[in-house]
């Protein structure tokens, strides 16, 4: 049975501008987000992507008072799907899906695994590409992350 991967708005946006989300369909298949995290993600998802809303609003709605409404979403999405993968960048969504037993990676994550299974040569120059980007990130996570690449 295929890996179910819960996609937030940050990978999705990340892997857009570095010409890479064809990544996550190499990597899983198929990926599943919700309607609000396509919507912050502005552009049309690809046809191998599809959407899900969480059939528990009120959990949803507790979540959004904690991180925003994308987050919320997939956060509560992933609470319905046990042994789901959820790929969350935000420090703070992280902690509280991390509080919720939600299995998690972000975008290097993602990075790593793509090197790990060949699809990539090396992380390096993606991370490079991603600094060209409006998402920040510490010098610290980045020697982690090329630590665990092996570069």
């Amino acid at each position: 049975m295929p890996e179910l991967i819960i996609a937030d708005a940050s990978c999705l946006i990340i892997l857009t501008k570095i010409g890479r989300l064809d990544l996550l369909r190499q990597l899983y298949g198929t990926a599943t987000t919700t309607p609000i995290v396509a919507a912050e993600y502005g552009l049309p998802l690809p046809e191998w992507m599809r959407q899900e809303v969480a059939a528990d609003t009120a959990r949803q709605q507790q979540l959004a008072l904690l991180v925003d409404a994308g987050e919320a979403s997939a956060i509560a999405l992933a609470l319905e799907r046990p042994g789901c993968t959820l790929i969350l960048d935000d420090y703070k969504a992280r902690k509280t899906a991390e509080k919720l037993s939600v299995q998690l990676t972000g975008t290097f994550g993602v990075l790593l695994r793509a090197k790990r299974q060949g699809l990539v040569p090396a992380v390096r120059p993606l991370l490079e590409q991603i600094r060209q980007t409006n998402f920040r990130f510490s010098a610290a996570l980045e020697m982690a992350v090329l630590k665990q690449a092996g570069e």
